[in-house]
């Protein structure tokens, strides 16, 4: 990774360390991992990922028309494509939960869950590759670290199985050489012009939002956050 680039990523992960550290830590993990979420309450969980994901499918394809280079083409194609099979896999696990016996839950979108996807459709629509790039490679590793040890938690306490839980191990480590490709977007961007203010402000944008869905999921879980 570029110098320059690797000297933001580390500045902006030191600063947005507080919020990252309530993410990680969230009463909503902790709840899951107690076994106090019931199966039907993780009904909400597959639901408003299915929005999410729904959403995020249509930002990243934003960003595959609007590239400007074969190098940030082939890094949003990538993303899109784990995003496909995101929600493929995303089938399994609402099957797990869900079923014809299982108690209704809250089907619409939440407006603090779906803030993250909505954030990510203005950052397709309004911001610059280097933007949505850099957004990204804050957050995946908080969400993925949060997936991890859901799909741990999933199968030793609630007894999934590893196609029940593969929407959450997709995303548990990121793919071979992902940090380098978005660091090549985002120092295209910085070589453009790009702001390294606007790259920072969208990371902590969408971190903020990260901790909102997890706070709205531990909410409508009736937990206590």
């Amino acid at each position: 990774m570029d110098a320059d680039v690797l000297k933001l990523v580390e500045d902006v992960r030191r600063e947005l360390q507080p919020v990252n550290a309530r993410i990680l830590a969230h009463p909503y993990l902790q709840a899951l991992d107690a076994g106090r979420i019931g199966r039907e309450r993780l009904q909400l969980f597959a639901t408003q990922q299915s929005y999410i994901i729904g959403s995020d499918l249509r930002s990243v394809a934003q960003m595959v028309a609007r590239a400007s280079s074969e190098g940030c083409r082939a890094f949003f194609l990538e993303l899109l494509e784990g995003e496909r099979a995101a929600l493929k896999a995303l089938e399994s696990f609402t099957a797990a939960v869900g079923g014809p016996t299982a108690t209704a839950v809250v089907d619409e979108p939440l407006p603090g869950a779906f803030a993250y996807g909505a954030f990510v459709a203005w950052l397709s629509l309004y911001a610059s590759e280097a933007e949505f790039a850099g957004a990204l490679l804050i957050n995946l590793p908080v969400w993925g670290a949060n997936c991890g040890r859901m799909a741990d938690t999933l199968r030793s306490r609630y007894s999934l199985s590893e196609t029940e839980v593969a929407f959450f191990t997709m995303f548990a480590s990121a793919p071979a050489g992902f940090e380098e490709r978005a660091g090549m977007v985002i120092a295209q961007g910085l070589a453009h012009g790009v702001a390294q203010t606007k790259i920072r402000q969208a990371a902590s944008l969408l971190q903020g939002y990260e901790l909102l869905f997890w706070d709205t999921m531990a909410q409508a879980s009736t937990l206590t956050t």
